[in-house]
C-alpha cells in the first residue's frame, strides 16, 4: 500500500477554497448493486465515526482523476477504475475552516477486494451497502438530507437503470 505522503484533514486552510473527489466504488453481490463506504475513525475532528464516499483532496496542478485514484490507493491500497462524474455539492469544514468543492464519480475496483487495507487513522471500518440498507449509514451528523446521502441516493438510482459511464473499462 501506497503511503500518504502527509496528513492533510485537519490541517489549517481557513479561508480556502478545496477540491475532493471521490469514488462510490460499486459492485453487485448476489445481483444486487451495493456500494463500498468506508466508516471514518474516531479519532478524526471532522466527522467522527460516519460512514463516507471514500476520496480526498485533490492536489494544486493535480489530474483529478490521477488525483482520486491516488486518494484510494493511499487510504486503501486498491487501485480503482474510474466512470463519469454524476454528482457535484459543497459543504464547509469547521476544523480546517475551509470551503469544499467535491465531485463524485463512479468507479470500480480492479485490486481484489480481499486486498482492502484500512488505515486505522483514516477508517475503522468499512462496508458494501445496498440501497435498501443506506439508512444505516445515517447518523446525526449525515441525515437524509445531507449532500452525500442524496449523491448515495442518486448513485443508486443510476446504478439500476442509469445510462452513465459506471466504471468499467472496456478493453
Amino acid at each position: 500500500m501506497q503511503t500518504k505522503r502527509f496528513h492533510d484533514s485537519e490541517v489549517s486552510a481557513v479561508g480556502q477554497q478545496l477540491i475532493t473527489a471521490c469514488a462510490v466504488i460499486h459492485r453487485k453481490i448476489d445481483g444486487i448493486d451495493a456500494i463500498f463506504l468506508p466508516k471514518r475513525a474516531s479519532s478524526k475532528k471532522f466527522l467522527p465515526d460516519v460512514y463516507e464516499i471514500p476520496g480526498g483532496h485533490i492536489d494544486f496542478g493535480e489530474d483529478i482523476v490521477v488525483g482520486l485514484k491516488r486518494e484510494i490507493m493511499e487510504e486503501f491500497g486498491m487501485a480503482i477504475v474510474v466512470g463519469d462524474p454524476f454528482a457535484s455539492f459543497t459543504y464547509s469544514n469547521e476544523v480546517k475552516g475551509s470551503h469544499s468543492v467535491e465531485i463524485v464519480y463512479f468507479a470500480t475496483f480492479t485490486s481484489p477486494i480481499t486486498d482492502i487495507v484500512l488505515n486505522p487513522d483514516d477508517h475503522s471500518e468499512f462496508g458494501w451497502f445496498t440501497a435498501d440498507e443506506l439508512e444505516y449509514v445515517l447518523t446525526e451528523n449525515k441525515r437524509g438530507d445531507d449532500p452525500e446521502i442524496v449523491a448515495l441516493a442518486k448513485a443508486y438510482s443510476l446504478l439500476s437503470g442509469g445510462v452513465l459511464n459506471l466504471g468499467i473499462e472496456v478493453v
